[in-house]
C-alpha cells in the first residue's frame, strides 16, 4: 500500500525561471536515507514498529510495497499521514520474486528481512539509477560472517540463511561502508546475536538504526573503532515507536539554493547537528549559517574573496556526505575562486551531472572520472537539460535559478526517487517554478 501520490507525480518536467532571492522558511520531508535502513531494520526485529515521519519520496514508497511482498504487514493510520506499522504476517511466507527491486539501489536491505520471514534471500542486482555500481562483496562478506552461504549469477544473488544462528560474531569491515554496516546490524537483529563491528560507518543513518534498536531494548554502543550491539534478554513484547529524522540531504539542497540566489531562509525539520560539514563550507566561502538542534538558517552572504571551496566526499564519521556535493557544486558555479570537487564514493555520479551543467554553459575540468575543477563565478543560459539521478536533478534545479532565461528540467521520476516534491519546497522559498504535464 502506498501513500496517496503527490501533485508532482503526474509532471515529467518543470520550467524554472531566475528571479528574487530565495526567502523564507520550509520544512524539510523524512529522510529517504534514514528511512530505508530504519523499515528494514523494523522489518528484521520481530515485532510491530510504528514509523513516524515516512517520506512520500518514490524510493521508500517502493521499499514498503517490497516489504509487504517479503511477508510483512505494511499498514498506514489514517489519522496520522506519514506513518506506518510494519509487523510480521503469520504463517509460512514463500521467497518472493521481487522484479521491482531492480529498481532501486538500496534493494540490499531486504537481504535481513527476507532471513528472517522466509529464511533466504533473493534478489537482482541494485539499480535506480547510474552512479557507478552498487559494490556488494563488502555485504557478501557480512553474510559470510553470520555463516549464510552467498550465491551468485548474472541476475542477481541469493543469501541461505545458516542453519545454526551464531552467538556472537566479529567483524571488521576494509572502509567505513554505511551499507554493510546497516547489513550487519540488521542481520545480528535477525539472528540475536552479539555483533563486534570494527571500523564501522558512523553516518546519522547509521547510528539512528542503533539509537532505535536501543529503543526496542537492545544494548547498542557506538565509536569510531567499533559498534558494539547486544540482544535484550528475553522477547519484549508490544509495538515499539520509531521516527524518521528530517531529511539532511533535502536540507543541504535548499541552503545551497538559497545562497547560490543571495537569499536568506530557514528549514526547519532536521538535526542541525547533521549538517555541521556543509555548514563549514558555506562559511568558509561567506555564506554564514546558524545551526539549531532542529533547523538551519541561511544568512545573506558576506564578501570574504575569492576563498577556494573544496567539497571531498568522506565517509569518516565527520566527513562531508557524497549528497552534498552536487549541490556544492553548482553553488560554486556562483562563487569567485578555484574550486574543488571529489566523489570517489559514488564513481559515476560526476559522468551524470557535468555533461548537464555544461549544456548549461559551465565550464568544468575533469581531472579524473571522480574529481573536477571549476572557476567562478560563471554565467549560466537556460536550456533543455534532465535529472539522470536524484542528486543531478536537485543541482539543477539549483543552477535554473541563475541562468539567463527559462531551463527546462526533465527526468522528474528520478528526483521523485529522493525528495517527493523539491519544485514545491523551492517554490515556498520564492523560485519561479512552473510544471509541464505529460
Amino acid at each position: 500500500m502506498e501513500l496517496a501520490p503527490t501533485r508532482a507525480a503526474g509532471v515529467d518536467a518543470v520550467t524554472v525561471r531566475p528571479g528574487r532571492p530565495l526567502a523564507g522558511t520550509v520544512q524539510a520531508d523524512g529522510s529517504k536515507n534514514a528511512a530505508l535502513p530504519l523499515l528494514a531494520a523494523a522489518a528484521s526485529l520481530g515485532r510491530a514498529v510504528h514509523l513516524s515521519g515516512v517520506p512520500a519520496s518514490a524510493d521508500v514508497q517502493r521499499m514498503l510495497g517490497l516489504l509487504e511482498q517479503c511477508g510483512y504487514r505494511v499498514a498506514h493510520p489514517v489519522a496520522e499521514p506519514g506513518a506506518v506499522i510494519v509487523m510480521r504476517k503469520d504463517g509460512p511466507v514463500e521467497v518472493p520474486e521481487l522484479v521491482d527491486a531492480a529498481r532501486i539501489r538500496a534493494s540490499y536491505y531486504l537481504v535481513a528481512p527476507l532471513l528472517a520471514a522466509c529464511g533466504q534471500a533473493v534478489l537482482p542486482w541494485p539499480g535506480g539509477c547510474e552512479i557507478g555500481d552498487r559494490g556488494m562483496d563488502l555485504h557478501f562478506k557480512v553474510y559470510e560472517a553470520f555463516g549464510d552461504t552467498v550465491l551468485l549469477d548474472d541476475a542477481g544473488y541469493r543469501v541461505l540463511a545458516a542453519t545454526q544462528a551464531r552467538d556472537r560474531v566479529v567483524l571488521a569491515l576494509p572502509f567505513r561502508s554505511r551499507g554493510a554496516s546497516v547489513a550487519a546490524v540488521c542481520r545480528a537483529v535477525v539472528s540475536g546475536s552479539r555483533l563486534e563491528l570494527s571500523n564501522p560507518n558512523l553516518a546519522p543513518e547509521t547510528t539512528g538504526v542503533l539509537g532505535a534498536l536501543r529503543a526496542a531494548g537492545w544494548r547498542a554502543h557506538a565509536s569510531e573503532e567499533k559498534i558494539t550491539l547486544d540482544p535484550p534478554p528475553g522477547i519484549p513484547a508490544g509495538t515499539v515507536a520509531w521516527t524518521v529524522p528530517g531529511d539532511k540531504i533535502e536540507a543541504g539542497t535548499l541552503a545551497c539554493a538559497i545562497a547560490a540566489t543571495g537569499g536568506e531562509g530557514r528549514i526547519e525539520g532536521i538535526s542541525g547537528a547533521d549538517l555541521k560539514a556543509l555548514a563549514g563550507l558555506l562559511d568558509w566561502v561567506g555564506v554564514p549559517v546558524t545551526l539549531a538542534p532542529d533547523a538551519i538558517t541561511v544568512h545573506r552572504a558576506r564578501p570574504v574573496g575569492a576563498r577556494p571551496l573544496r567539497a571531498i566526499a568522506s565517509l569518516a564519521p565527520d566527513g562531508l556526505d557524497a549528497d552534498f556535493e552536487p549541490a556544492l557544486m553548482t553553488l560554486a558555479l556562483t562563487l569567485p575562486g578555484i574550486h574543488l570537487f571529489s566523489d570517489g564514493i559514488n564513481p559515476g555520479r560526476h559522468g551524470n551531472l557535468i555533461p548537464q551543467l555544461t549544456r548549461l554553459g559551465a565550464l568544468i575540468d575533469e581531472l579524473s572520472p571522480t574529481q573536477c575543477r571549476l572557476t567562478g563565478p560563471q554565467r549560466l543560459s537556460g536550456t533543455a537539460v534532465k535529472a539522470t539521478d536524484i542528486r543531478t536533478g536537485s543541482a539543477l534545479l539549483i543552477a535554473a535559478l541563475n541562468a539567463r532565461g527559462a531551463t527546462t528540467i526533465t527526468g522528474l521520476d528520478q528526483l521523485r526517487r529522493g525528495h517527493a516534491d523539491l519544485p514545491a519546497k523551492l517554490r515556498t522559498l520564492g523560485a519561479d517554478i512552473a510544471e509541464v504535464p505529460r
